[in-house]
C-alpha cells in the first residue's frame, strides 16, 4: 500500500530561504512591538492613561469573577463592573483624545503578534500523521444516532447515502435505552470488517474501543452537535455526508485512544467544576442557568469533590477544574474549544486551574494562559486523587461517577482511523508566541532548531 502525509498546515520551507524569511519576520514583530510601545509614552503628558487600558481588562476579569463566585448583590455588582470597566477606558479614550494613540498601539500589537505567530510557524515541522492506503471494507456497519446535532442524520440524509455505498445502517432507538458497545460488538460476531459512528463524542468513543479490541478500522461522521473529534481528524463539519467518501475512498491512520478508569475517551476527561454541574438533571435543558447557581459554591470548596493529581512526576495540588486530553491541545483552554494538532503522540494533555480570589481572575484576564492559576503540561498517567470513594467525571461530555483513584492513561495507535482521502484537513492553530524565542532569531546567526513532532510508525 502507498503510503501518504496529512498534514493540518501547510509544510514550511526547510531551506535557507525559509529560515531568512523567519528571521525577517521576527525583526518585523520586534518592531511593530516598539511602534505600540512609542505610541504609549509619545502622548503629551498623559501617556499613563493609555495604561489604564490594562487596568481596565484586569477590572474586567475581576468583575467577571465576582459575577461568577458569588450570588445576589456581588453578583450584579460584578457584572456591571466587568462592562462597565472597559467602557469606562473607552470614554476615557474618547474625551481626552487619545483614541488616536490607543488605536495606533493596538494595531502595532496586535501585528506584532501576527507576525511573531507567521516567524515560529515558518520554523515548525509539519503537525503530520502518517496515513496509508486502505481497500474500501465489503461489511461496514454504522450506528446512526438520529437526534444527535439537531437530527442531521435525517437532515442530511446520511442513512440513504450510507446503504447506497454498500454500508449497513443500524439506526438507535433512544427510547428502547440502546446499547451501542452490545451492537458495535453483535455487529463485529457477524462479520462486520469496519465500525463508525454518526453521532456524538461519547457514542464515537464506546464504539472505538470496540474496533480496537477486534482490530478493524474504525470512521466518524460529523453529525454531531461539536464534532470536536472530527474536527481533529480534518474531517468536513459542515456536510457530514462528505465523511462517508471513507467507505469508498479512504485512507488509513493510526490514532490514540484514551483511558480513564477502564472507559475510553477520544477527547477529554475532564474533572472538578465542570464535571460537577453536568452531574445535574437540570443541566442539559438549562446549561447557563445550572452553571451559574452551582458555580459559587463550587469555587469556593463549599461544594463538590476535593481533588488532587499526579501528572507522571508534576503534583497538582486543589485544582478548581482538571482536563485531561486524549492528546495535547495547541493551547491551554479549560473549556476544551481549541485544537490538537495530532492524535498520535501517545500522550495525554492535562491543563489544572485554580483561581482563589478576584486579583488571580485578574492576572487570568491579562496574560491568559500564562496566568499562574493555569499549569498546562503533558504526561503518560495521570492519577486524580479525593477522599471521597467517587469522583464525578465528564468523560466526552458525558456525565460520570467512577471510583477513586482514578487513572487516566492514553493507548498509543490503538484505532486504525478510516477517514475520506480528499478531506478539508484540520485548521491550522497558531502557537502561543514565546517573545524570547523571537528575539533569538530576530538577532542570532543561528536560529533555533526545528519543533519536532513525534512521528507515528506505520505498524
Amino acid at each position: 500500500m502507498n503510503a501518504t502525509g496529512t498534514t493540518s498546515e501547510t509544510e514550511p520551507d526547510g531551506s535557507g530561504r525559509g529560515v531568512a524569511s523567519a528571521r525577517a519576520l521576527a525583526r518585523l514583530a520586534l518592531l511593530c512591538v516598539a511602534g505600540a510601545v512609542a505610541a504609549v509614552v509619545a502622548g503629551v503628558g498623559q501617556w499613563l492613561i493609555l495604561l489604564l487600558g490594562l487596568a481596565g481588562l484586569a477590572v474586567a476579569g475581576a468583575g467577571i469573577w465576582w459575577a461568577l463566585a458569588h450570588r445576589g448583590l456581588a453578583r450584579l455588582l460584578g457584572a456591571l463592573l466587568a462592562i462597565a470597566a472597559p467602557v469606562g477606558v473607552l470614554v476615557l479614550y474618547a474625551a481626552s483624545g487619545l483614541w488616536v494613540a490607543a488605536v495606533t498601539a493596538l494595531a502595532s500589537w496586535t501585528t506584532a503578534l501576527a507576525c511573531a505567530r507567521s516567524a515560529l510557524r515558518r520554523l515548525r515541522t509539519p503537525q503530520h500523521m502518517r496515513s496509508h492506503s486502505a481497500r474500501p471494507p465489503r461489511r461496514a456497519v454504522l450506528i446512526m444516532n438520529p437526534r444527535s446535532g439537531d437530527g442531521k442524520v435525517g437532515r442530511y440524509g446520511l442513512v440513504e447515502r450510507a446503504e447506497e455505498l454498500g454500508a449497513r445502517v443500524i439506526l438507535l432507538d433512544l427510547d428502547a435505552d440502546p446499547d451501542p458497545v452490545e451492537l458495535a460488538r453483535q455487529a463485529v460476531a457477524e462479520g462486520a470488517d469496519l465500525l463508525g459512528v454518526a453521532g456524538g463524542d461519547g457514542t464515537q468513543a464506546l464504539v472505538a474501543k470496540v474496533a480496537a479490541e477486534h482490530g478493524l478500522p474504525f470512521m466518524v461522521v460529523a453529525a454531531g452537535t461539536r464534532n470536536h473529534f472530527a474536527m481533529d481528524l480534518g474531517l468536513d463539519r459542515d456536510e457530514p455526508a462528505s465523511s462517508l467518501d471513507a467507505l469508498t475512498d479512504g485512507v488509513e491512520l493510526r490514532v490514540d485512544l484514551g483511558d480513564v478508569g477502564g472507559l475510553p475517551f477520544v477527547n477529554t476527561a475532564s474533572f472538578g467544576a465542570y464535571a460537577e454541574i453536568v452531574q445535574s438533571p437540570e443541566y442539559r435543558d438549562a446549561k447557563a442557568a445550572t452553571a451559574l447557581d452551582q458555580l459559587p459554591d463550587l469555587l469556593a470548596g463549599e461544594a463538590g469533590v476535593s481533588l488532587n493529581a499526579q501528572a507522571d512526576e508534576e503534583r497538582l495540588e486543589a485544582p478548581q477544574t482538571l482536563l485531561v486530553s486524549n492528546n495535547p491541545y495547541a493551547r491551554a483552554d479549560p473549556l476544551g474549544g481549541g485544537r490538537r494538532p495530532r492524535l498520535d503522540t501517545g500522550t495525554l494533555g492535562v491543563i489544572a486551574v485554580r483561581v482563589v480570589g478576584a486579583a488571580q481572575a485578574a492576572e487570568l484576564a491579562l496574560l491568559g494562559e500564562r496566568a499562574s492559576g493555569i499549569t498546562s503540561l503533558t504526561s503518560r498517567r495521570v492519577v486524580v486523587e479525593s477522599d471521597e470513594q467517587l469522583i464525578p467525571v465528564a468523560v466526552d461530555g458525558e456525565a460520570l461517577t467512577l471510583p477513586a483513584p482514578v487513572v487516566c492513561t492514553v493507548r498509543r495507535g490503538a484505532l486504525r482511523m478510516r477517514v475520506p482521502r480528499h478531506r478539508p484537513g484540520a485548521p491550522y492553530v497558531a502557537p502561543s508566541v514565546d517573545w524570547r524565542r523571537i528575539v533569538r532569531l530576530a538577532f542570532a546567526r543561528t536560529p533555533d532548531p526545528p519543533e519536532k513532532n513525534l512521528e507515528q510508525s506505520d505498524d
